[in-house]
């Protein structure tokens, strides 16, 4: 079989080795395990080489190097113009040779794909929404758009489209999907958790408006001034790093709050295993990573109410939901905590069951299904 995979992500390549953004690769890696030779129509940057891209596993790769597009200032939409002809002439020659079009959504360039597949409805097709799916969201055009097309049974056929989430009224070829991180031999029962002392938060995510985490030490500082002994660990890197810095400085925060910037998945691990609570307050999310990784090691997520994080924390029996307002968020973390120790226990146990199910074996064997 001959796989191809449409997305925007940036790639980047060594010695003909093609290396990107780690969590999206270790899931197409589990998908590769089971095809005959890989096409990746992608943009192509000479970037270096970070510590959170990694590598493809697979022995027969074909890359298909496209320009990136984006649509953010008059400049940018008329080069992006000029530039997707060249894009969807390498869309279609890609599509005529592969048994098999994964469209990795949304984004620019699965936009395109969503448009040249309707000339392909004998393809066999898969989309990856990795973004929300809430039908109720507030979204860009681009996103109801591709939204839109991948619904569609009539000009998209012969496709399973993986979301995240479970939401009503959804056409038949709409299947509800998860993401994995961690293996099957890495369950274990989550450390038992001291909730009367000194409380250890997290944040897992790039450090950008999106992801709130400005707001993350706000509410690390609110509970510290109500006399609550708290600190936070920060895991990530962004525009945003250096506003967050001095933000802590100016505070006299240094001894509660630490920036680690990106670190490796075990590092990353190690934490989560030693941490009471992680808070993601994002504005918008598909499934996020972070909190289902954190509940697999009996982390109690803290995040808005968006996208699937709802479904994922039962409403509110295995994680605590919030609202963006500073004020608000902290109010209910503090009833969350004035619960009990009992009831702490029972949500980072629930959470723990509850994601434990969802692990890279799992994750492979609903592959297998969607490939043959």
């Amino acid at each position: 079989m001959k796989f191809t995979i449409i997305t925007h992500v940036e790639h980047k390549s060594k010695e003909d080795v093609f290396y990107a953004y780690a969590p999206y690769v270790r899931e197409m890696n589990l998908w590769l395990k089971h095809i005959d030779e890989l096409e990746i129509v992608a943009p192509l940057s000479s970037n270096p080489i970070s510590k959170i891209d990694i590598s493809y596993k697979h022995q027969h790769i074909i890359f298909r190097s496209i320009p990136s597009i984006e649509f953010t200032s008059v400049k940018t939409i008329l080069t992006s113009i000029i530039k997707i002809p060249v894009i969807l002439f390498q869309l279609i020659k890609a599509f005529q040779k592969t048994d098999h079009i994964h469209l990795r959504c949304p984004g620019n360039i699965g936009l395109l794909g969503c448009i040249i597949q309707f000339f392909f409805p004998k393809k066999t097709k898969t989309a990856k929404y990795a973004g929300n799916w809430d039908p109720k969201s507030k979204q860009s055009f681009s996103y109801r758009l591709q939204k839109w097309l991948l619904s569609n049974t009539f000009l998209t056929r012969n496709i399973t489209v993986l979301v995240y989430g479970q939401w009503k009224n959804q056409t038949k070829n709409i299947k509800s999907f998860f993401t994995a991180t961690y293996s099957e031999n890495e369950i274990s029962v989550p450390k038992s958790r001291n909730y009367s002392k000194a409380l250890k938060f997290i944040f897992l995510g790039s450090l950008v408006e999106g992801k709130r985490p400005l707001l993350v030490i706000k509410i690390i500082e609110a509970l510290y001034k109500k006399g609550k002994e708290v600190s936070l660990e920060v895991y990530g890197e962004g525009v945003l790093s250096k506003e967050l810095e001095d933000y802590i400085v100016n505070n006299n925060l240094e001894k509660r709050i630490n920036l680690h910037g990106n670190r490796e998945k075990n590092v990353i691990k190690n934490a989560l295993k030693e941490a009471h609570f992680l808070i993601l307050p994002s504005k918008s999310e598909g499934w996020p990573k972070a909190v289902a990784e954190a509940m697999f090691f009996g982390v109690i997520p803290i995040s808005t109410l968006i996208s699937c994080v709802p479904y994922m924390l039962d409403h509110g029996s295995r994680g605590i939901l919030i609202e963006s307002s500073l004020d608000k968020a902290v109010k209910t973390i503090e009833e969350t905590l004035n619960n009990g120790e009992k009831y702490l226990e029972k949500m980072s146990l629930e959470a723990s069951i509850w994601s434990q199910n969802y692990t890279l074996e799992a994750f492979e064997t609903e592959i297998k299904e969607l490939l043959f």
